[in-house]
């Protein structure tokens, strides 16, 4: 039987496991990347472990999250992220370089290449045909010290393209469209191949915005062929040497196919508050906008800026409408102002902001009370844009500046005016702002500075036999990790700080769980389906076992918050029986007895203390179990283990 192209990396990178879907595998990883909302945690993480150098390939840090230095706090991040990359040999990448996603892209990223990174949209890499994989900042520090990362092998899902899109038809549509069939959790334990005929029309930014939409469903990744769009892109770039040929075998098995004809789809749209709600935009027309946000890691690219300008040129948007443009990185924001492009949009009324992730982790620019905003954006989340009634749409950059400049939703589909952008032979290429790390000869004698806000890395424990806690919060489904642990310019400053941040934990659901957490001693969680869906953060998981949390009793879990409750030394459980979610009420105590043995047989039983007895599923490897028993993966890792 022929290999799919995720397949063919898996098995050129397999170190163990065995590649039937469902099984672990272990896989070297190649390249790594951090953001700063979640990389100082994960060099704290990796300075514990002791190792002096990374030893992949290639290793770097972006500040591109906490850019809005409103106190000491984001600074003094920015400062010990330079000087730990440069200690242990990551390169650094710049406030004001760009967000992590396109500039990778860009400039470092390699077909065949297998990567992680602690943001869930490292998989924008598939576009250019690597195998990358959002993870936990803990996953990403033990594989910069040389370790392999776990996966549980992934079933294969081939998304088959035909035909070509129509005008101001874009692959954000596409993203949409396989979002509203397949929801946000129908991806989980699948990689996404896509294939067919339509994506030779598709180039490498379309690409990129398809592979970072995938993880909205869920999916453990997505993967685009590197064909001659590829290497035309890269030598553009200057880095066609770069280049590698990847196919899948003719012959290759999917799970599931899905077939999508590109001529006939329509402009899509997101409504709040998730991903998932999709439909056309020409259902929605006379919806009112307030506001309108084009950027982020999903649609950031010089490809969508230059038809945003040309959208904008010589037009003003509506007087209703505060309108927001962030380009993706430094090469984009130049090109942009050497072409005149960034005139035309200057010209419109429009806000140029940082080359940063901004109002997509709600780092400003927040709507007004109950406004509607309409975001280029990956995530809808409720509250995630910094105003809890903001009614947050995600939608084309076509769809963005047609609403804008009528001041209500409208499909772009109707502006009767031609839109034909040509990607540039060559990319201006200057990476000035991406700092090398000291010479290794010199590593011993640098210095790493650190500020008071960052704290010392909380301390997990080992599982004993018997566990007896509160079930101090019990919530229903699609909890995301903005719900556990928010993000915005009010919290985001303290990643560093689990002791302060753990007084945000769960406050969109229970403003009173952190100091009922504490109180409790030890305490458990009940969820409902997909729990932990959204990003890799990976302080969702650490930052419920500071305040105590030991256990998650869910109906089903997101795959990398999974893998970071794991981490954590927290143990993750599903239901055998869905219906007995009903049958628990919060500040019940319950008791699991013979959690080592359970472990082993993937099976324990609860009991509550009104005398409900309850079964759970634990499938665990036994790596994930003696990580558990140990208290966590640097427990482990410390301890020995591999």
């Amino acid at each position: 039987m022929g290999k799919t192209i995720a397949q063919k990396i898996i098995a050129a990178h397999l170190i163990s496991g065995d590649m039937t879907p469902g099984s672990e595998v272990a896989l070297k990883i190649d390249q790594t990347l951090t953001q700063d909302a979640t990389g100082t945690m994960a060099y704290l993480e990796f300075e514990t472990m002791g190792i002096p150098r990374v030893k992949t390939e290639f290793s770097i840090a972006y500040v591109d999250h906490n850019t809005l230095q409103c106190g000491f706090e984001n600074g003094d991040d920015h400062r010990y992220l330079q000087t730990v990359a440069a200690k242990h040999g990551v390169y650094f990448s710049r406030p004001g370089n760009g967000i992590c996603h396109q500039v990778h892209l860009e400039r470092f990223g390699k077909p065949g290449k297998t990567l992680i990174g602690s943001d869930s949209h490292t998989p924008t890499g598939g576009g250019i045909g690597m195998l990358a994989f959002g993870a936990g900042g803990m996953d990403v520090a033990v594989a910069m010290g040389g370790g392999a990362y776990y996966i549980t092998m992934p079933k294969m899902f081939k998304v088959n393209l035909t035909g070509k899109l129509n005008p101001y038809v874009t692959a954000k549509d596409v993203s949409l469209e396989l979002l509203r069939i397949l929801s946000v959790k129908g991806g989980v334990g699948a990689i996404v191949e896509w294939g067919g005929e339509g994506i030779k029309t598709l180039s490498v930014p379309e690409r990129g915005t398809i592979t970072n939409m995938g993880t909205e469903l869920g999916a453990t990744t997505s993967i685009f062929p590197s064909d001659e769009i590829t290497h035309q892109f890269l030598i553009a770039q200057g880095r066609g040497a770069d280049f590698v040929a990847l196919e899948s075998d003719p012959d290759a098995e999917y799970d599931r196919i899905i077939d999508i004809d590109l001529s006939a789809l329509k402009p899509m749209i997101a409504c709040p508050h998730s991903p998932d709600n999709v439909v056309e935009v020409a259902s929605l027309q006379n919806v009112k906008v307030d506001q309108v946000c084009i950027g982020s890691c999903t649609n950031s690219s010089l490809y969508d800026l230059l038809k945003v300008a040309a959208m904008l040129k010589g037009k003003t948007i509506n007087p209703s409408v505060s309108l927001s443009v962030s380009p993706g990185s430094r090469q984009v924001l130049t090109m942009l102002s050497d072409c005149g492009a960034l005139s035309d949009i200057l010209a419109s009324g429009a806000r140029v902001l940082e080359c940063a992730c901004g109002p997509c982790i709600g780092m400003g620019f927040s709507p007004n009370s109950g406004g509607v905003s309409l975001r280029t954006f990956n995530r809808n989340f409720l509250g995630r844009s910094g105003t809890k009634d903001g009614q947050v749409y995600l939608v084309s950059p076509e769809t963005a500046v047609a609403s804008a400049l009528t001041g209500f939703i409208t499909d772009p589909t109707t502006i009767a005016e031609p839109l034909s952008i040509q990607m540039p032979d060559q990319f201006l290429v200057n990476d000035s702002a991406v700092l090398a790390p000291v010479p290794a000869e010199e590593a011993e004698n640098a210095q790493v500075l650190r500020g008071p806000n960052i704290k010392e890395f909380p301390k997990s424990k080992p599982f004993a036999e018997e566990l007896t806690a509160q079930l101090v919060l019990k919530v229903g489904d699609n909890i995301t990790t903005d719900h556990i642990m928010p993000a915005g310019a009010k919290i985001l400053p303290y990643r560093s700080n689990i002791p302060f941040l753990s007084k945000f934990c769960f406050e969109v659901c229970d403003p009173t769980f952190s100091e009922r957490a504490k109180a409790a001693g030890d305490g458990i969680i009940v969820g409902g389906s997909n729990y932990g869906q959204g990003s890799s953060r990976e302080h969702a998981a650490l930052v419920p076992m500071y305040l105590g949390i030991r256990g998650v009793i869910a109906k089903s879990f997101a795959r990398i918050h999974i893998a970071n409750l794991i981490n954590s030394g927290i143990l993750p459980m599903t239901f055998e029986n869905p219906d007995d979610y009903e049958k628990l009420e919060q500040d019940a105590n319950l008791t699991i007895s013979g959690i080592a043995e359970g472990m082993k047989t993937g099976k324990l039983t609860v009991t509550a203390d009104n005398g409900f007895t309850f079964n759970v599923n634990c499938d665990l490897t036994a790596r994930q179990q003696a990580i558990l028993l140990a208290g966590g993966l640097l427990n482990y890792t410390k301890e020995g283990g591999q």
